[in-house]
């Protein structure tokens, strides 16, 4: 069977993969204000949604890779404005692809700081507690 990869169809993948471009890149700003508050258990929430969003996306992109070796010159539009209309969105997702990457490195980055924050607050604490520990020690065995 023959399927036909019409550019209705290729219109409205793009329109789809933009839309959900500007929701990852909405939760990338969420997700580091989350992240900036410690806001672990809405952190995660947004992580289950970013996920699905991300699945989403890797099927829009599955079901336009038939389009990516076609010619757009050659490619049959319903009108001028559709076509323009259609690469102005191609020129987006690309923005908006960049700008999503480069959330998720800041976001990545900021959770590094963060654990190592945490890390060292951990550290504090034991050798807090060790030292309290050598002193009572000490106590009991001079009283």
């Amino acid at each position: 069977m023959h399927t036909t990869h019409t550019s209705e169809q290729l219109i409205e993948l793009i329109r789809k993969k933009h839309r959900v471009l500007e929701q990852l890149r909405a939760i990338g700003g969420h997700q580091a204000s989350l992240v900036g508050e410690g806001d672990l258990g809405s952190l995660l929430k947004l992580l289950a949604g970013k996920q699905q969003l991300i699945s989403g996306l890797q099927e829009i992109e599955r079901l336009l890779k038939p389009y990516y070796g076609q010619d757009p010159d050659k490619r049959t539009w319903p009108s001028p404005s559709e076509r323009t209309e259609c690469a102005r969105l191609v020129d987006e997702c690309n923005r908006l692809l960049e700008e999503v990457v480069a959330l998720e490195r800041q976001g990545a980055e900021q959770l590094d700081v963060r654990r190592t924050e945490v890390a060292a607050q951990l550290n504090q604490i034991h050798s807090a507690t060790h030292v309290r520990n050598a002193y009572q020690k000490h106590h009991r065995n001079t009283a």
